[in-house]
């Protein structure tokens, strides 16, 4: 079966697949794990002649992201060559990968990873209708056309927080059909919330993971903003917020099990940092694609505009940090348009994943990720955690020459 609902943007044959649009003319900064003695991870930098190792100038991504200009520091550190930009993402597929080359990790070390929900009308409505099935996604079809002929399917032109969305509030309780998603999707705040650990990402190449009974679950391809400690965006990467439908529709406050799972945090493949030729202007017009290709031989593409985003950028980073500090910055996961509700199997059943599936999220200036979806207890452990960080960047000796 194959569900299309756009085709991925034509690139030059001659451009690697995992690089953006305009190839490597930005200022693209990643982590890689690197072998010696001892192996560890790296900053690297990936620049037209090769990839750089930064460690002995930024021990840590999170020290990289807190310069006064990031781009600047970057292009000003001169690195150690570690190999080309096509071997690199060559070996960070999972499958056939050369443990004695590079390969790239998720590009976030020390930060925090927040994550925006109900941000876009589209998504909101869908957290609805799973709130009203109670995580049952036989129920949806029926439901989906109850609450679209109640709400409507264009809530983009409401403000969040203004007197319309107000008037509309009042509206929808009186019909008993306000829901907690309505609210963070149309009220003044903001839902934000952690995503994942500290250092419990997985990157461009790697399974993400989906919990064994989850049978309703879906792939978020979203944006996520690079922010360091002063609550300035530097840069952005792609991420997938992997969904547990079922989970989190039975109660949103299983919303850490819906959402915080091993694997189930998919960011890269690197950070592309504001420079002279990107910034906040080309992410608020970017458009995400989405494939999904499953081995039963399913098909499904999707989209995510941010033009659609019903809080802007800097808003989301504002209500985050309006009164909680994060002195080693955070990642911050801005939300989807995209909710499939096509069926994949049985009438009525809407998309799920499947195990196997090849998750591919790309954009024109972001590059692209892609995972394979497995059990969470199948993927590979987290167990590469900050202990383990701080002893590896001391064996390595990087605690006194690199800027930690």
């Amino acid at each position: 079966m194959t569900v299309t609902t756009t085709a991925l943007p034509e690139r030059s044959p001659a451009l690697h697949p995992v690089l953006p649009m305009d190839g490597l003319a930005g200022t693209l900064v990643a982590r890689a794990w690197c072998a010696g003695t001892p192996a560890g991870p790296a900053v690297v930098a990936l620049r037209p002649d090769g990839v750089f190792d930064l460690s002995r100038h930024f021990a840590t991504m999170s020290t990289l992201l807190e310069s006064d200009d990031p781009a600047r520091a970057v292009r000003s550190a001169d690195g150690d060559y570690l190999c080309s930009v096509e071997a690199l993402l060559d070996n960070s597929q999972a499958e056939g990968r050369d443990p004695a080359l590079p390969w790239l990790l998720a590009p976030c070390d020390l930060q925090v990873v927040k994550a925006a929900g109900v941000t876009f009308a589209a998504s909101m409505i869908e957290r609805v209708i799973e709130e009203q099935a109670g995580g049952d996604a036989s129920r949806a079809l029926a439901l989906r056309g109850q609450v679209t002929a109640l709400i409507g399917t264009d809530l983009s032109d409401i403000r969040p927080g203004s007197a319309q969305a107000q008037a509309l509030k009042r509206l929808l309780q009186q019909k008993n059909l306000w829901s907690q998603y309505l609210e963070v999707g149309i009220g003044p705040d903001a839902e934000v919330f952690t995503k994942a650990p500290v250092l419990a990402s997985v990157g461009h190449g790697q399974a993400i993971g989906i919990r064994p009974e989850s049978t309703w679950n879906n792939p978020e391809p979203e944006v996520v903003l690079a922010v360091n400690s002063r609550g300035t965006i530097v840069g952005a990467a792609l991420g997938n917020d992997v969904n547990l439908r079922d989970i989190e529709g039975r109660s949103a406050l299983l919303l850490g099990k819906a959402k915080d799972n091993n694997a189930s945090c998919a960011i890269g493949p690197f950070i592309r940092l504001f420079d002279e030729g990107f910034g906040l202007d080309q992410l608020r017009s970017e458009t995400v694609h989405l494939e999904v290709s499953g081995e039963d031989g399913y098909l499904l593409r999707g989209i995510n505009t941010m033009a659609s985003i019903s809080r802007d950028p800097e808003e989301l980073v504002h209500q985050t940090t309006a009164c909680h500090q994060y002195p080693d910055g955070f990642m911050l996961f801005l939300g989807t348009l995209f909710a499939p509700v096509e069926d994949r199997d049985q009438p009525g059943g809407g998309f799920t994943h499947k195990l196997g599936d090849v998750v591919t999220i790309h954009s024109h200036w972001l590059g692209r990720l892609q995972n394979r979806v497995t059990h969470c207890e199948a993927a590979p452990p987290w167990q590469f955690g900050l202990r383990a960080l701080i002893r590896n960047l001391a064996d390595r000796g990087l605690l006194q020459g690199a800027r930690l």
